[in-house]
C-alpha cells in the first residue's frame, strides 16, 4: 500500500526526448514519418471503406482484414502523432496516466494482430482443405466469438502490465529516451525491483505470441500438404495465390517485432539510437505495407481500388 501510494504521489509527468543522438535531424527524419503515416491512416481507411460498403466483399476473410486495418489504424496512431509532435517541436511531456494508456494500447495492439494473423491462418485452412463445409464452420456466429477471444485475451494478457508500472515508485528522473511509452522503458526509470515486469513483459506476451506462430505454421503446413495434393496447376496456383498475401503480412509482422523485442531484452551491445529507430519503424511500416499488399495481392480489393480511384477509366 506505501508502495501504491508512492508511486502515485511521484509519477508526474515524462518527457519524451524522441531519438537519443538524432536531436538534430528529427526535422529531417520527421519527413519519411509523417509520409508513411499517411500512407498507413489513407491506405487502411481505404480499405475500411471498401470492405464495409461493397456487399461482395462482406465474407470471413475481409472481415479478419478489417479488424486488421482497425488494429494497425491504433497502432500507429497511438504512437506516430506524438512521435511527429516531438521531432517537429522537441521534447514534449506525458502525463503518467497518458504514459499508461499509450503502452497498453501499443502492446495491446500488438497482440490482437497476431491473433487476428492466427484467425485469418485458420480462414485459409478451412478455406483449402475443407471448401465445401467454409460457410458452415465460419458462421457470422463464429466470426464474432473469434474476435471477441482475440479481443479479450489480449486485454486479459495487457492489463496487468499496466498495473505493474502503476505500482512502482518513480523517484528519480522522468526523462524517457524514447518517442513514446512502452513497459519496460518506463519500468526502467522506477527506483524499486522491477524483476516482475522484465519478465512478466517479455514471457507471457512472448508466450502467446510464439503459440500463435505455431499454430499458424501448423496451419500452413496443412494448406500446402492439401495444396500439392490438387490434381491441376491451375488449382495449386490459385490457391498459393490466396494465401501470399497473407504470408507476407505475417513476415512483415513478426520478423521486425521479434528483432525489436529481443533486442531490448537481450541485445545489451545494441546502439539505443539503432534500437528506438527500428521500433519507431515497427509501428509504422507494417500498417503502411499491409493494405498495400493486400490491394496488389488480392484481386477483389484490387478492382474495387481502381473503380474507387479511376471510375472514369473503368
Amino acid at each position: 500500500m506505501a508502495m501504491y501510494n508512492l508511486s502515485r504521489n511521484n509519477a508526474g509527468a515524462f518527457t519524451l526526448l524522441g531519438i537519443p543522438g538524432l536531436e538534430l535531424y528529427h526535422i529531417w527524419i520527421s519527413i519519411p514519418f509523417c509520409f508513411v503515416y499517411l500512407v498507413a491512416f489513407v491506405g487502411n481507411s481505404i480499405l475500411l471503406y471498401l470492405i464495409a460498403v461493397e456487399r461482395s466483399l462482406h465474407v470471413p476473410m475481409f472481415f479478419f482484414l478489417s479488424m486488421l486495418a482497425i488494429t494497425d489504424l491504433i497502432l500507429s496512431t497511438t504512437c506516430v502523432p506524438k512521435t511527429l509532435t516531438i521531432f517537429w517541436l522537441g521534447p514534449q511531456e506525458i502525463s503518467f496516466p497518458g504514459c499508461l494508456t499509450q503502452l497498453f494500447f501499443l502492446h495491446y495492439s500488438f497482440v490482437v494482430d497476431s491473433g487476428i494473423l492466427l484467425a485469418m491462418a485458420f480462414d485459409r485452412y478451412v478455406a483449402i482443405c475443407s471448401p465445401l463445409r467454409y460457410t458452415m464452420i465460419l458462421t457470422s456466429r463464429t466470426i464474432i466469438k473469434i474476435a471477441f477471444g482475440i479481443s479479450f485475451r489480449s486485454f486479459c494478457v495487457l492489463v496487468p502490465c499496466v498495473f505493474l508500472v502503476n505500482r512502482l515508485p518513480f523517484c528519480r528522473t522522468h526523462i524517457i529516451p524514447h518517442t513514446y511509452c512502452e513497459h519496460i522503458g518506463v519500468a526502467r526509470l522506477a527506483c524499486a525491483d522491477i524483476s516482475i515486469n522484465i519478465w512478466y513483459g517479455f514471457c507471457v506476451p512472448m508466450m502467446m505470441v510464439i503459440i500463435d506462430i505455431v499454430l499458424i505454421a501448423v496451419s500452413y503446413t496443412l494448406i500446402l500438404s492439401a495444396v500439392f495434393r490438387l490434381p491441376s496447376q491451375d488449382a495449386r496456383q490459385k490457391a498459393l495465390g490466396t494465401c501470399g498475401s497473407h504470408v507476407c503480412v505475417i513476415l512483415m509482422f513478426y520478423i521486425p517485432a521479434f528483432f525489436s523485442i529481443l533486442a531490448h531484452r537481450f541485445g545489451h551491445n545494441v546502439p539505443r539510437t539503432f534500437h528506438i529507430m527500428f521500433a519507431n519503424l515497427f509501428v509504422i511500416v507494417p500498417p503502411a505495407l499491409n493494405p498495400i499488399v493486400y490491394g496488389v495481392k488480392t484481386k477483389q480489393i484490387r478492382d474495387r481500388v481502381i473503380l474507387l480511384l479511376f471510375p472514369k477509366s473503368t
